[in-house]
């Protein structure tokens, strides 16, 4: 099954296709033909490559007179599959004799042991033709470390994010991406925030969360709101940098009971809306039970695992197990 790290990469190219064309052009130095649009079209698949061979995305490149300039094959990829070298030459070959047009493997990779495996060049037989891939791996993926450059290209900061979050310089380029993520609509911000989260190892996640802490403490914006789920908001909202240590020890002396129940209102109304969009932006309708559900749930782990089962759900059901 797909996890929530592919299909978020493979939205990302899905909902913004001109990143594809784009990332050709400055990170691989190809002249990408002119064109005047640019479209996913990976339905139109289904009569032409069996089941086991279908990839995750097809993007249509076409010039001002409609005319198809370039096909492009786009794969995720997070680990070594040895089936991956016979299935790609099929997508290309197939889709360059239905589409009659150029033909291109673009592959995604953030690990970067598989960008190496999956940018080897694929020999069709005895070195008479070849196909190979295009990897947007750790060596080619930049590190976006000026939140200018992240604001202008909120995907590719992601992408830096998720290909160098465990780097030397990881806890930058992260907090580069969370500058763009918290000019993102919620949903999308979520989304890639999870995306980013959990390719994270233990120590960077530790540092994160240290991150998060001291911006609040401080009270300096620079970490989105959503960010906050990584510790207690309860115990950091409000509070004056003077009672840092007691809360570290979990006393929180002097807080209003009034004013821990609104933070603990607010952060339910937050968690319910934004479930309720991504449902919305899933096409998952809920009955009237199920929407009471959602409505009444005071228990904010149980709200989180909602949304987080939103991102891989065909129905309601499957959101609310």
């Amino acid at each position: 099954m797909p996890t929530l790290e592919h299909n978020a990469l493979v939205e990302m190219f899905r909902e913004h296709p001109e990143l594809a064309p784009r990332l050709l052009e400055t990170l691989f130095h190809i002249a990408v033909p002119p064109h005047a649009s640019i479209a996913v079209v990976e339905s139109s698949l289904d009569q032409l490559i069996p089941v086991e061979f279908r990839a995750d995305l097809v993007l249509e490149l076409r010039d001002a007179s409609g005319a198809l300039v370039l096909a492009i094959v786009f794969e995720v990829q997070r680990d070594v599959d040895p089936d991956k070298k016979f299935s790609w030459p099929t997508y290309v070959t197939v889709v360059r004799a239905r589409k009659r047009c150029d033909t291109i493997v673009l592959v995604v990779a953030p690990d970067a042991g598989v960008a190496a495996w999956a940018a080897e060049n694929i020999d069709l037989g005895l070195g008479l033709g070849n196909v190979e891939p295009l990897v947007l791996g750790p060596a080619v993926v930049p590190e976006i470390t000026d939140p200018a450059d992240a604001e202008g290209e909120p995907e590719l900061a992601v992408l830096s994010a998720v290909a160098h979050g465990n780097g030397p310089n990881g806890l930058t380029v992260i907090r580069t991406a969370l500058v763009a993520l918290g000019r993102l609509d919620q949903e999308h911000a979520l989304v890639y925030f999870q995306l980013i989260w959990n390719g994270l190892r233990e120590p960077m996640r530790q540092a994160l969360e240290a991150l998060v802490m001291e911006r609040q403490i401080e009270g300096e914006a620079t970490i989105p709101p959503f960010v906050q789920k990584l510790i207690d908001r309860g115990k950091l909202e409000g509070i004056r940098e003077g009672k840092l240590e007691g809360i570290r020890e979990g006393k929180l002396e002097g807080i209003r009971e009034g004013e821990l129940k609104g933070l603990r209102e607010g952060e339910l109304k937050g968690k319910r809306d934004t479930l309720l969009r991504l449902l919305a932006r899933a096409g998952i309708v809920l009955a009237d039970v199920e929407s009471a559900r959602i409505q009444t749930c005071t228990d904010v782990a149980t709200l989180d695992r909602w949304i987080d089962n939103v991102l891989e759900a065909k129905t309601a059901t499957e959101v609310l197990s």
